[in-house]
């Protein structure tokens, strides 16, 4: 879930702003909207199902603010002058696609047409209103409403509205079962961009407030505008070099399992916040001066005393709450060995489970279920750790907003209540294969990853204490 996004970015014809108020124009244009990081969904009365709902710019124009929508000059309506060359129709560095009215917005892309593969240079668009009245495909934007007039919001959706479809916000976790894979990766690039634009409103480096370049994808200090009153005060650091001092941010979080030697046993660990009896994979963001292989190794030891060797890439998940990247591991580690929970104080257990049992979780109907309930603790306690995390910009408490997050997030299974009640819980509950985690989980109890002999031979010959 959320890989794979199959939108063509074109980023590298995000700095002009004659291409992209032509493309915010183009009747064919879509948006996707958010509330402080809360989707807009649209469902029918009759129906339970819902999906991201995807508007027109004429719905959501009383939302933008006056044009141009890019490349906004000093006085409202104005347009920064262009370049002299008239090749790219980029500005200045402090000025490529300014926008500094109204709300953030992010250009996340063109959905091209199955089987149309044009490059689309920034040569084909030195013109870009023709140019882009040629693109096959539907461009995407997106924007989050949370600083506008409540009452402005709710009459815009309001006039935006189709004939027999209710529009919504919705708990964004709660979208994981709903989505397929194709507005899964979407909704991935989206909401992770709307939220980057919404924390950095101020430059960190003088305090002065910040403004979007790129189409969302860049964020600068207003102190070096040209037209900015700078008098009295000292150059802001910003001024010299690349103007913006974050970008797009994705904090990479590694998401791991131990297999014993034997190959029959996996190291699971529970968080001391985790309801019920949810066990999952460990994980645990990366410090700087890591690699992969040694985030691992490190959290390994740290939330469990265990000492893991020959570790191995599996995949990885975006994991858009707010912009992490999960990267999944496997590594051998030995289960003779003691376990320790008590040198980080994150878990509250950790131990072996066999593939009988694991294999027995997975099949059992509630498994991988999680009770409503359930889902809006752990969706509270991941944004508690979320602000912890991005305030401190430390790794104090990494591995548990890890576990809370991409290992748990599942909807709600009903059970039915003609089941016998000894079969109605399971002896412990894993995260669902949506997550990263109960991919890795699943692989491993069905035989698709484990180490062979020659894995056997490596780590025979090379010290442990070196891998």
């Amino acid at each position: 879930m959320f890989s794979g996004s199959p939108l063509n970015r074109l980023s590298w014809l995000r700095p002009s702003h004659a291409f992209l108020n032509a493309l915010v124009n183009s009747p064919a244009t879509r948006w996707m909207l958010f509330n402080a990081g809360q989707p807009l969904v649209s469902a029918r009365p009759e129906s339970k199902n819902r999906d991201l709902a995807f508007l027109s710019t004429k719905d959501v124009s009383s939302l933008l603010g006056p044009e141009p929508f890019f490349g906004q000059g000093q006085t409202e309506g104005d347009l920064v002058a262009l370049r002299g060359d008239g090749e790219t129709h980029k500005e200045e560095g402090p000025l490529e696609a300014i926008r500094h009215r109204g709300p953030r917005v992010v250009f996340l892309g063109l959905l091209q047409p199955e089987g149309v593969t044009e490059a689309l240079p920034s040569s084909e668009f030195t013109d870009p209103l023709p140019a882009v009245a040629r693109l096959e495909g539907t461009p995407y934007f997106a924007i989050d409403v949370a600083d506008l007039e409540g009452e402005l919001v709710d009459r815009g959706l309001k006039e935006s509205a189709l004939e027999g479809v209710e529009l919504s916000w919705s708990e964004p976790r709660a979208m994981m079962t709903a989505l397929d894979a194709l507005h899964g990766g979407m909704f991935a690039e989206a909401r992770s961009l709307v939220d980057w634009n919404t924390r950095n409103q101020f430059c960190p480096a003088c305090g002065s407030p910040t403004y979007s370049l790129w189409g969302g994808w860049k964020i600068s200090c207003s102190a070096i505008l040209p037209w900015w009153n700078n008098e009295g005060r000292k150059p802001c650091p910003t001024v010299k070099g690349l103007h913006n001092f974050t970008h797009p941010r994705t904090d990479p979080v590694v998401i791991m399992i131990a297999i014993d030697e034997s190959g029959d046993k996996i190291l699971l660990g529970r968080n001391k916040k985790f309801p019920g009896k949810f066990y999952s994979a460990l994980a645990g963001f990366i410090e700087p001066g890591e690699s992969f292989e040694d985030a691992v190794v490190r959290e390994m030891w740290e939330e469990a005393g265990v000492k893991v060797w020959n570790v191995a890439y599996h995949s990885g998940q975006p994991w858009p709450f707010p912009a992490n990247l999960m990267v999944g591991f496997y590594s051998r580690a030995d289960s003779s060995q003691p376990i320790r929970v008590d040198l980080d104080n994150e878990l509250q257990d950790a131990r072996w489970y066999t593939r009988e049992e694991i294999l027995a979780v997975l099949n059992h109907q509630s498994g991988t279920y999680f009770s409503a309930r359930d889902h809006k603790v752990m969706s509270s306690l991941q944004e508690n750790r979320n602000n912890l995390q991005s305030d401190s910009n430390q790794s104090t408490g990494a591995a548990a907003l890890a576990h809370s997050d991409p290992s748990i997030q599942a909807a709600e299974k009903p059970v039915e209540n003609s089941i016998p009640a000894s079969d109605m819980e399971p002896p412990f509950r894993l995260p669902p294969v949506t997550a990263i985690a109960g991919v890795l989980i699943r692989d491993w109890a069905t035989g698709k990853i484990g180490f062979g002999a020659s894995a056997d031979s490596i780590v025979a010959n090379v010290p442990r204490g070196n891998l």
